[in-house]
């Protein structure tokens, strides 16, 4: 894959991960507005966390971690990759069958073990049965990101990137209509989960057919290719796992304090917008990509595509985590601030927001870095790396929720996040010249840094002058909207002159 083509798959996922992220804000801001902080939205997002989460340590880690860079080798050589793929899906698919039922009937045990404050409460019970309601959709989703690997492997990106957007416009259309009925919103959101997962199921199934890789059910076989998968895959799942378990240290933290999961929730819906669309776009651009170069021998191709995907990044994502720190109140207090979601909560979520903005570039960084290891099929230096993480983090978010309360998940989260790109960075030395950033990178990056400071002072500026309108009913729409064009601008004027990046040499690369 040429620099181009790698700009062109970055950009088809941030663009489908654009829009699915604007609906899942739409989804957050309606969840916000109708429901609010509270009982039922508390007992949402710990029930609508459990399949995400076991989705992201069975399938979005582990297996992609490990499938992807198989599969696209026997792409490259014409190896017999749907065999390879269908045996895969099989067995995943008899896993998850089997994990489904076991979540279902065990559901009080794994809320007490991710939410434990809620027991002895009104949560508690809501939540067991959202859990039991929303957790088939694990079995869905972990399918379609296996199906996803498979075409992100073949060039084929815009089909997977865009089965987010189903999730989020089902779930939408159920709470709109749910409102507009006047029934229970939340019982209406948490029925539409599994519809929508199997919705997402079905299109990247049609996609991949269409793409002439139709994959078939098989009968399960412990053959040596999926003793090898497995054997790959034990300490990505691991490694997920340590995330998993990150998430759950905040959550515990946060399930101690009133309506503190739900404002969490808010924030991190809100930084996981250009996370989404950055890091997670570039990860799953880059590894295929460095799989097929290192199984080929292109060393020199394979820096190249590691450090112009680590520019596009960064170049996307610092002045993003400015913008999270220096200007949480407008952000939240615009887009959250209505019906059952007040000024309390506005503050109390602008908060965390700037802490997890500080950690921003770090979560980007991670995606970028992984992917160094997993093209080599390493996927137990990733997992040691995040045990320490995932030390830091609980150290920190209990040691702390005493004198800070629950704001300490959120600094935890963040400060454990750059414990892990310190370790990626270092580990990633054993592998020589070859995966290293080059010249060009390390002679940008300052740039950008530079130039997203100089937008942080502007932002600063342009948040007093409008800070009246931001007060106000309708204006308060277009006064943010000025005050992000206004960083903007400054951004693009100031990067373009310290060199941070070439507008000239990005419209080059799309016309070829």
């Amino acid at each position: 894959m040429r620099p181009v083509r790698l700009l062109t798959g970055i950009l088809t996922v941030s663009g489908w991960t654009l829009m699915s992220r604007i609906l899942g804000f739409g989804r957050d801001v309606m969840l916000a507005s109708l429901v609010g902080p509270g009982v039922l939205m508390d007992a949402f997002v710990a029930a609508f966390r459990l399949p995400n989460m076991f989705r992201r340590f069975f399938a979005e880690g582990a297996f992609n971690a490990a499938f992807v860079p198989m599969f696209s080798k026997r792409l490259e050589v014409h190896g017999d990759a749907i065999g390879f793929a269908s045996l895969a899906l099989s067995g995943l698919g008899l896993v998850l069958l089997i994990l489904t039922g076991l979540g279902m009937v065990f559901m009080p045990a794994l809320v007490w073990l991710t939410a434990e404050g809620f027991a002895g409460d009104a949560r508690f019970g809501l939540t067991v049965d959202y859990g039991r309601i929303a957790f088939p959709y694990i079995f869905f989703i972990s399918l379609v990101a296996l199906f996803s690997g498979v075409l992100n492997a073949a060039g084929r990106f815009a089909a997977a990137a865009a089965a987010p957007v189903i999730l989020n416009t089902i779930t939408m259309a159920a709470m709109a209509l749910a409102a507009f009925m006047g029934g229970p919103v939340v019982e209406a959101l948490i029925w539409s989960v599994p519809l929508a997962g199997a919705a997402q199921l079905v299109l990247v199934w049609l996609a991949a057919r269409r793409a002439g890789l139709g994959l078939r059910l098989v009968r399960p076989r412990w053959t040596p290719e999926m003793r090898q998968l497995v054997r790959i895959a034990i300490p990505a799942a691991l490694a997920g796992g340590v995330v998993q378990v990150n998430l759950v240290v905040g959550q515990l933290v946060a399930s101690q304090y009133d309506k503190a999961v739900s404002w969490l929730y808010a924030a991190d819906r809100l930084y996981q917008l250009p996370l989404a669309v950055v890091g997670i776009a570039v990860g799953i651009v880059l590894l295929p990509d460095l799989s097929r170069r290192l199984k080929v021998g292109d060393d020199t191709g394979a820096r190249m595509a590691l450090s112009r995907a680590g520019e596009v990044a960064l170049a996307l994502t610092v002045p993003c985590a400015v913008a999270l720190v220096m200007i949480p109140l407008p952000l939240v207090s615009v887009l959250f601030e209505r019906g059952a979601f007040g000024a309390d909560d506005t503050a109390a979520t602008a908060l965390a927001v700037a802490i997890y903005g500080l950690g921003l570039p770090a979560f980007v960084m991670q995606k970028i870095l992984q992917p160094i290891y997993f093209a080599r099929e390493d996927t137990k230096s990733p997992f040691r790396y995040a045990v320490v993480a995932m030390v830091v983090n609980a150290v920190l978010a209990f040691g702390l929720a005493g004198s800070i309360g629950w704001i300490a998940a959120a600094l935890a989260t963040t400060v454990a996040a750059w414990f892990m790109v310190a370790q990626l960075i270092w580990g990633a030395r054993g592998y020589g010249e070859v995966v290293r950033f080059d010249v060009q990178f390390h002679r940008r990056l300052w740039r950008i840094a530079l130039a997203s400071s100089l937008m942080g002072v502007v932002l600063w500026g342009a948040g007093g002058a409008l800070g009246p309108l931001l007060a106000i009913g309708g204006w308060r729409w277009l006064a943010l909207l000025a005050l992000i064009g206004a960083g903007a601008v400054s951004y693009g004027i100031a990067g373009q002159v310290l060199g941070a990046f070439s507008m000239a040499e990005i419209r080059g690369r799309m016309r070829r």
